[in-house]
């Protein structure tokens, strides 16, 4: 079916067109942390229901490996190079090539789907994490009439137990979890809503970033756990060598990286039960207010889950590496989709999905006409999700041109095909991988495949000009800094 045949179809249905919305963000939740796309050490009854009532996305990928430039792609249907957003607002590192700039906002030129909702009517209400901009450049600046806890913060960095101070968000009792304050603010709009409009909610949690936090009951029940299962017994990382960026402080040694290799902390396991309950409250209270049959929910995340730094308190495997990185577990991301009756309830899509194709998505959903000018990359996906083909051959491009906090290097990549090239800036060689046979990108296949890699390279270099992709270049000074960090391993920049 063409856009503008879809289009048709949509806006005739003045059913669909008061389609509510309910857009669940979490934050660093990798591809295997839920039940029902791999865990067996987390439980996440709540949400494997949610996503047994519609449809799980098995080739859902983030825009990014990090969270703003997502967050951005989620807002604007467009892929982060395009709108100027590479890495997570505030990031830098230095290492041997010199990162490209970027954005610190999210321009007021971009039209948000908030501002596409809100101009068609809908009620539009972000609840926390935003991490886009300080607040000439937040959610009231992009469309959303209500912003609660949506700042420049790319964390609680208090914690998790208030007091948080949040901009933009009041303090709770002393004692308060961050995730259930957020959960009981969201529901509260759903309760005050008018119910002559429809909405657009963005429960986006910070949740489950770091500080890894949860309530003492729960991370008992998961030492218990681990226990009985050996979990604790068997050393859980798996140390790498150093990193290729130098230390954020004078003084300090190369940063090393220690990849995670199994599902076993218990604090992130309690981390993610929690959640889970949280989320099961807001659908609880979507069910008995009614509104279940004509509300779209969609619940994805905007990176990988963090597997080789600042704890590494996931796993990812088999997919490889995590959040920060060019592999799959750095842009893998868990996905489910639910509307009632329109969405068949039980199924699978193995089609690649990616962040930007929620806000054409969400446009069908509403009854409004697709805007291929605004969200130039990213599809409607609810004729596949209601049943009908999935769009074959399209490729899905990132640019990341920096240095992540947890190992990763800058690069470009792109998929298509079931085949993977990846170009990281500073080396010669491109690397291939076929996800299919190695989704672990275990054996480089460069070699063995040119005219693969020759085709991949050519669709990765076209779209790299398309969007006016910045370029690292090489740091000259970088060797003479390296110089300085005391006790340096040989091999720490290989």
């Amino acid at each position: 079916m063409h856009d503008l045949e879809v289009q048709a179809t949509y806006v005739k249905n003045d059913d669909m067109s008061r389609t509510n919305i309910i857009s669940i963000v979490i934050d660093d939740l990798g591809a295997r942390d839920l039940t029902c796309t791999g865990s067996t050490f987390y439980e996440t009854p709540c949400i494997d229901r949610f996503a047994r009532q519609g449809l799980l996305c098995e080739a859902a990928y983030a825009s990014a490996p990090v969270c703003s430039p997502t967050r951005a792609s989620l807002m604007t249907g467009r892929c982060p190079a395009r709108v100027g957003i590479t890495n997570y607002i505030g990031g830098h590192r230095r290492g041997p090539m010199l990162e490209a700039p970027y954005l610190h906002w999210l321009p007021l030129t971009e039209r948000s789907i908030a501002s596409e909702l809100a101009a068609a009517g809908y009620q539009t209400w972000h609840v926390g994490k935003w991490h886009l901009g300080d607040e000439a450049f937040g959610p009231s600046a992009h469309g959303f009439q209500v912003n609660i806890g949506g700042c420049h913060l790319g964390h609680p960095h208090r914690g998790y137990v208030a007091p948080w101070g949040i901009p933009g968000l009041e303090d709770a009792a002393e004692g308060t979890w961050l995730t259930e304050h957020l959960t009981d603010r969201a529901i509260a709009l759903l309760r005050d809503r008018d119910p002559a409009r429809p909405f657009l909610l963005n429960l986006w949690h910070y949740a489950v970033h770091t500080p890894i936090q949860a309530p003492p009951a729960l991370v008992e029940k998961y030492r218990r756990k681990a226990a009985a299962l050996g979990l604790d017994r068997h050393d859980a990382f798996v140390d790498g060598g150093p990193m290729t960026v130098l230390p954020q402080r004078a003084g300090q040694q190369m940063d090393r990286i220690r990849r995670r290799v199994v599902q076993s902390d218990p604090v992130y396991a309690a981390m993610m039960e929690h959640l889970d309950s949280n989320i099961g409250r807001l659908l609880e209270a979507v069910r008995a207010a009614g509104l279940e049959d004509n509300t779209l929910v969609v619940f994805t995340s905007d990176n990988g889950g963090l597997s080789t730094a600042e704890g590494a308190p996931t796993c990812n495997a088999p997919l490889a590496e995590g959040k920060g990185w060019d592999r799959e577990g750095g842009v893998r991301v868990c996905q489910a989709v639910r509307w009632p009756g329109r969405i068949p309830a039980g199924s699978r899509s193995d089609a690649p999905t990616w962040s930007c194709d929620l806000f054409p998505t969400m446009l069908a959903a509403a009854g409004l006409p697709l805007r291929p000018a605004l969200h130039r990359d990213g599809i409607d996906m609810l004729p596949h999700w209601r049943g009908g083909p999935a769009e074959r051959g399209r490729a899905l491009c990132w640019h990341f041109p920096h240095y992540g906090n947890q190992g990763g290097m800058p690069a470009s990549w792109i998929v298509q095909d079931g085949w993977k090239l990846v170009h990281r800036y500073g080396r010669s060689a491109d690397e291939l991988f076929a996800l299919a046979a190695d989704p672990s990108e275990a054996c480089d296949v460069a070699g063995q495949e040119p005219h693969h890699l020759a085709a991949l390279r050519s669709g990765l270099d076209a779209w790299l000009v398309d969007v006016h992709a910045h370029r690292p270049v090489a740091d000259p000074d970088f060797e003479r800094l390296k110089a300085l960090v005391p006790a340096v391993a040989d091999n720490a920049c290989e």
